[in-house]
């Protein structure tokens, strides 16, 4: 099924929390909602499920409107963060309630229950009481409930936020295909950036009011619409400096510790401009002094952060820089060094606004096409 919203508004007496949102959803599409706690993430989905109104727009299911349709009406799935598990129920129960409901045979019952349980790793559970689970099992209960009815709608509210760490990872890799083999229209918060680039389709970013850019993993992460976006994304986070682009040798460049960076030709309308170039920490690396266009560059400190060593250098005029490499090879730990900069990897914003900078080159494609 799609789900289509236009200009959905809603507001709690003074406190507008989303304003003129609209987002489509393809059949069989997951897209993740993510931004930061407050941006409006779990009030969409429950706009969605109908379990509150917007004050305004439209909320389309499979192209019929969802106006005045009760939420068991909908067909649709949830797995909200408080639960909202039958307290003298079973986790067994309590996953199996939708097929109760439904009138499905005990055996064909049992198999599917068990089946989305060891999935989901609480099959050593089935016979516990909610007051017995712990935040975690609770839960992943909660969404094996959900998945058990095989919805064509899913609406997921961080569902492994209170899982472990080892079991969270193992979850990224384990409900993408899940929820393939489901085949639903699946909307999926978080607040984790990798759990959003792990099983969105797309992302949709929400932050003040409503969402700021919606695209595929690799397009929020290489072409973040703004500052905020930029930050929200990576770890470490991307280096974030103020800089002035100039025309050098017939080049555009930028300068960092004296030293010319090229930029892309396509920037050129922004010479004179205040900007902000951002560089992700991976597209800078460790090389011999000498190496055209190397940046003089003081150590400050190394973190080896298991598959990879994270190291902050110093401009010659101050400016903290963080360079990522893979763990187990060579650089610096201290002391002067160099580093080079992947031209094609920087990102420009407008220092006054925020807002990225398309290359012109790009922005004519768009035009063309259009």
């Amino acid at each position: 099924m799609t789900i289509e919203l236009k200009n959905i508004r809603k507001a709690f007496k003074t406190n507008t929390v989303i304003e003129d949102l609209s987002l489509s959803v393809a059949k069989g599409e997951t897209l993740v909602l993510f931004g930061p706690s407050g941006a409006g993430k779990t009030v969409l989905l429950r706009l969605i499920a109908g379990v509150i109104e917007p004050d305004a727009g439209e909320i389309r299911v499979n192209g019929q409107n969802m106006a005045g349709v009760e939420p068991e009406d909908r067909g649709i799935g949830m797995a909200f963060q408080n639960f909202a598990l039958f307290p003298h129920m079973d986790a067994f129960a309590n996953i199996a309630a939708p097929l109760t409901a439904r009138g499905q045979s005990k055996g064909a019952m049992t198999e599917t229950v068990e089946k989305v349980a060891r999935l989901l790793k609480i099959d050593h559970v089935l016979h516990h009481k909610p007051k017995e689970l712990s935040n975690g099992q609770k839960q992943r209960t909660a969404l094996a409930r959900a998945l058990s009815a095989q919805p064509s709608v899913l609406l997921l509210d961080d569902p492994l936020r209170n899982v472990d760490a080892k079991l969270r990872f193992e979850m990224r890799l384990e409900l993408p295909r899940l929820l393939k083999d489901q085949n639903a229209t699946v909307i999926y918060v978080t607040q984790d950036y990798k759990e959003a680039m792990a099983l969105g389709h797309r992302i949709a970013v929400m932050n003040g009011h409503g969402i700021q850019q919606v695209g595929t993993p690799a397009d929020i992460y290489h072409a973040p619409a703004n500052v905020d976006i930029a930050r929200l994304f990576g770890d470490p986070v991307i280096n974030l400096l103020d800089i002035v682009p100039e025309r050098r040798d017939g080049r555009v460049v930028a300068m960092i510790s004296d030293r010319a960076i090229p930029l892309a030709d396509d920037y050129a309308p922004q010479i004179g401009q205040p900007c902000i170039l951002g560089l992700r920490p991976e597209a800078l690396r460790f090389v011999a002094d000498g190496t055209p266009g190397a940046i003089p560059v003081e150590v400050e400190a190394e973190t080896p952060l298991n598959e990879k060593t994270v190291t902050l250098v110093l401009t010659l005029r101050g400016r903290e820089i963080m360079v990522s490499r893979p763990a187990g090879t060579p650089g610096p730990a201290s002391g002067q060094a160099h580093v080079a900069v992947d031209a094609g990897a920087a990102i420009l914003f407008d220092r006054a606004t925020g807002r990225r900078i398309a290359p012109v080159h790009k922005m004519m494609r768009q035009e063309d096409v259009a």
